[in-house]
């Protein structure tokens, strides 16, 4: 699969999942963490919503699910085992995680009890490790969860060809990078109209889009993509 469809699809995903775990875990954004400090903050200040207990751990387990992905990875690699495979399947089992609490349980009235939390986890979690994957296998790609600095680029891109100063890099790097932002786009408006109807179910989506993504690198990249860049 070529790199920049496959961060076409995470970009979707991504935008999919941290709307669906918004909308069902009362404003808790799984892919955009830093968002959780304005939620957190809402919280006190206007008491409107609850889940601040998810809210608050999602940064330390961002944190925790990027440190397990690096050493996993780098261990995999060492081993010569299929590294990118591996850890997109691990990121597909927690999106079922998530997909599954959800509907068992759901719907979260209140996101702080034991359940929803680990629901939170699992969300939160599977992000983390995309993003960890993004960072590492696919260094030439836009980031698949971080809109912003995705429509700075773009931004900054676009100025440039429309000024006539932008080089065919500059053309193909604004491409793509608009393409991880409709697609991202896509997965929230999706979402959005998928969770009013049928709830946690909507994360059926995602997950499946995650499973053919790892069935095609296990028929056409059965090493696992290009080895990973490490420092030193």
């Amino acid at each position: 699969m070529r790199h920049t469809i496959l961060a076409a699809l995470l970009s979707f995903n991504a935008g999919f999942v941290d709307t669906a775990s918004f909308l069902g875990l009362q404003g808790l954004f799984t892919a955009h963490v830093t968002g959780n400090f304005v939620t957190l903050a809402a919280v006190f200040v206007l008491g409107t919503q609850g889940g601040a207990i998810n809210k608050v751990l999602a940064l330390p387990e961002f944190v925790l699910a990027v440190a397990l992905t690096r050493v996993a990875g780098v261990a995999l690699t060492r081993r010569q085992m299929p590294t990118l495979t591996l850890l997109l399947g691990a990121e597909v089992l927690l999106l079922l995680l998530f997909f599954t609490l959800g509907v068992a349980f759901g719907p979260f009235p209140d996101s702080d009890v034991s359940v929803a939390l680990l629901a939170g986890c699992a969300g939160v979690a599977a992000m983390a490790l995309q993003n960890a994957v993004q960072r590492v296998h696919f260094p030439g790609t836009p980031p698949t969860t971080i809109m912003t600095s995705n429509t700075t680029q773009a931004v900054l891109d676009g100025v440039d060809l429309l000024r006539g100063g932008g080089s065919a890099r500059v053309k193909t790097r604004f491409e793509i990078t608009f393409r991880s932002i409709a697609w991202f786009a896509a997965g929230c408006a999706l979402a959005a109209g998928l969770y009013y109807l049928a709830g946690f179910w909507s994360l059926a989506v995602p997950v499946a889009i995650g499973a053919a993504i790892v069935l095609h690198s296990m028929e056409h990249d059965p090493e696992g993509g290009p080895r990973p860049q490490h420092a030193g």
